[in-house]
């Protein structure tokens, strides 16, 4: 069916309407973020100098160094064990055939809508009688474990998705089950990883009731963590504010930037074969 000019013309009307929605408050802070001290500007007025030194002072004075080092070891570590756990579960789901299957997966899927607030306080109590509060492993366990149900599910439907035809193919000239997932279905699944391993990134790097909860002292504390108090110590410098949240945003926007073509990839590869 051919699509009318006015109708193109509509879903572009409506998409620039929310584009600029979605941007008008990113645009307030990155003008606030270059503001000199002391300038009185309101709304959207231009600054009358770029203060760019007002990320140099956020980063020494918020010590976002160490905060940095410390969300991008737990996000990397998160990603990677997600992934490797998602890939393998998902593949025993779509393919393996074991008593309990389905149950088991649906239980699973319990973890997409059960909150952290659910489970946080047991949980540092656990952890804390194991010895790993204040450890990175107190905010690498319980956050994958968070991601996993998703990862499991996501991993599940891309590998159930793909031609029965191949898989049988691959079966009858001998490869096995380790065979199949890594030499067949990862390589052609690197769309999807790309997309549920951006997403949990995300998530994990945005995240911050866990941190606050499994670390008591600075040696650990994550960038939202360290935004947070820095809020609290500067809540009337809106300047050094806006470098901070700048600061802390700006990891997951350049990664989104780098990684958008195999986003969208993965995010239409799924809607197709769901």
């Amino acid at each position: 069916m051919r699509i009318r000019r006015t109708e193109v013309a509509l879903n572009y009307a409506v998409l620039a309407f929310f584009a600029v929605l979605a941007l008008t408050p990113l645009v307030h802070i990155l003008l606030a973020a270059v503001t000199p001290a002391g300038d009185a500007r309101t709304g959207f007025a231009l600054p009358s100098s770029l203060a760019w030194e007002n990320f140099a002072d956020a980063w020494t004075v918020g010590h976002f160094g160490t905060y940095m080092v410390n969300s991008l070891v737990v996000t990397t570590g998160v990603v990677v064990l997600t992934s490797l756990l998602a890939v393998l579960a998902g593949y025993a789901f779509a393919f393996m055939r074991f008593p309990g299957r389905t149950v088991l997966f649906y239980v699973m899927l319990l973890g997409l809508v059960l909150p952290a607030e659910a489970f946080v306080i047991p949980l540092y109590y656990d952890l804390r009688d194991w010895g790993l509060t204040d450890t990175y492993w107190a905010l690498l366990l319980p956050q994958t474990a968070q991601s996993l149900a998703f990862g499991t599910f996501w991993m599940r439907n891309h590998f159930a998705a793909y031609p029965r035809s191949i898989v049988e193919a691959a079966r009858l000239d001998g490869v096995g089950d380790r065979g199949l997932l890594w030499r067949i279905l990862v390589p052609s699944a690197r769309p999807a990883l790309m997309t549920m391993a951006l997403l949990i990134a995300m998530w994990t790097w945005n995240e911050f009731l866990l941190p606050l909860i499994m670390t008591t002292g600075d040696r650990l504390r994550t960038a939202p963590l360290g935004l947070a108090l820095f809020q609290g110590q500067h809540s009337t410098d809106t300047a050094l504010l806006a470098a901070a949240s700048v600061i802390v945003a700006a990891p997951i926007v350049v990664l989104y930037l780098f990684l958008q073509r195999r986003f969208i990839e993965g995010m239409l590869s799924g809607a197709t074969k769901g």
